[in-house]
Formats: C-alpha cells, structure tokens, sequence
C-alpha cells in the first residue's frame, strides 16, 4: 500500500474542461483505491499554502498542475515518484515544445503557406481563446500580434495552416495505450477552432506510425501521460499541431484510466 496524492489541475489551466479534467482524476483515484493505496485529493491552488506542502507525506503524486508556483514545489521533492514530472509538464508550454520537436525531427507545420496562419501563445498552454488565433493572411496576422502583444504576451508561435483531417490522440508512455479520434466526427470542441479544417474526409494514415511518433515525443519532452493533435493531410502524412500534459481523456476515459493507474 502506498500513499498517493492526486493534484487537480486549476479551473484556469482547463478552459471549458473543468469537470472533464475532473472526471479523469477522480476515474484514476478510484482505481488506485481498489487497488489498496491510500489516495489523498487536493487542488493545485491549495498548494499555494505552506502549511497544506507541510501536511502532504505522499510516496507516488499522480498531478494535472500546471502553475508555475506548484511546479516548482514539486521540484523540490525528493525519494518521490511524480507523474507527469514537473521538469516534463513545463516543457509542453509551446515555445519549450517547438524547441524539443524540432530538434528531434517531429513532423510540424512550415512556417509559411497559402491557407492562413496560426498565432498561438508560446509560454504557456491555452488558458483564453485568444491564445490561439487563425488568420487568412500576413495582414491579419501583424494585427493579431499587436493584440497579442496588447495583452502582455511576448513569447508566440506562427505556423502555417496545413489542409487535412484533424485527429486526436491519447496515450499514456509505455502501457500500449493510444486512441485517436475525430473530433469533427463527435462535434466536441474546445473554442471551435476545428471548423478551419472541416468536416473529416478520413484520409488513410498509419495509427502505428503515429503512435510511435508520439511516444518519441513523450519520451523527449518528459512525460508519461499525454494528448495531442495533428493534421492528417491526403498524402496519409501527418503533422503536430498540439501536443499535451495529461488531457481529459473524455473520449476514452476507462480505458485511460486503467493505463494511468497502472504505471504504478
């Protein structure tokens, strides 16, 4: 039997995803439960509180945090297995992520193409749907910048818009556990971003090679459990767009689940 604590993530960090963060969280604790560990629950926001830090003696921390505060408590744990890592939760801000791609050889977007663009923030994941804009063109882009800008935030992103399926997919490092899907199909969105790519045409693609990619990322950026986007184009070649520390696993939440539970 151990002693785990499960860290929600903020309602900041998970835009219209706050009961869905949950709902993951609480489908993890539940089977670490049964499988005899004591689980202790606790927001990010309460280990802003020194004295909640002092309270908490845990073995194993399974956590969705993302502020910088939290993150950098959790770097000072020692003889602790924490999944996701904070080192690893902090290399998915965009700029960090973009680095680690492309010095690995992750297939991404050009930064330049006929279909538009995409602004999105650099130093942190999406908190505002602001945060990631698209743009017909070079004009609209330099006016989204200085908006940007206008809000406080220096470090952006600008790809390219690339045409072609948008696929979701899931995956938990080293369980054999990956999912992917259409969100176009379901009609889930976040901010509605997914209408720029329409309707799903269902280009053949290689669930394998994708998989496969995304593990080599996951294992580069530091993580165990994580998310993603990319655009499957008509060729069946693919590129990321998003990549992610613990999603919400909705679509697939039981079977994410028992993944997570059971890298202890």
């Amino acid at each position: 039997m151990m002693r785990i604590l499960m860290i929600r993530r903020a309602e900041r960090f998970s835009p219209n995803s706050v009961d869905k963060d949950q709902a993951i969280l609480e489908a993890v604790s539940e089977r670490l439960r049964h499988l005899g560990h004591k689980v202790s629950v606790i927001s990010e926001s309460d280990l802003r509180d020194d004295t909640q830090r002092l309270s908490v003696d845990p073995q194993c921390i399974f956590t969705m945090s993302r502020s910088p505060e939290c993150l950098a408590w959790l770097g000072t744990l020692c003889g602790v297995r924490i999944i996701n890592a904070p080192a690893g939760i902090g290399n998915c801000a965009r700029s960090r992520l973009h680095a680690i791609m492309t010095r690995i050889g992750t297939p991404i977007p050009p930064a330049d193409g006929p279909d538009g663009y995409w602004l999105k923030r650099g130093d942190a994941a999406a908190q505002h749907p602001d945060d990631v804009v698209f743009v017909k063109d070079r004009s609209a882009l330099d006016t989204a910048i200085r908006s940007m800008q206008q809000r406080g935030i220096t470090d952006y992103l600008v790809s390219a818009h690339v045409v072609g399926d948008l696929v979701k997919f899931y995956g938990v490092l080293g369980t054999g556990f990956f999912h992917v899907c259409y969100p176009t199909d379901e009609g889930r969105s976040k901010f509605g971003m997914e209408a720029h790519n329409g309707p799903a045409r269902h280009y053949p693609f290689s669930c394998e090679a994708l998989q496969q990619e995304a593990e080599r990322l996951a294992a580069a950026v530091g993580i165990e459990v994580y998310g993603g986007d990319c655009i499957v184009k008509s060729d069946g070649t693919f590129c990321f767009i998003d990549f992610n520390d613990w999603p919400s696993f909705s679509p697939c939440r039981e079977q994410a689940a028992d993944a997570i539970a059971s890298i202890i």
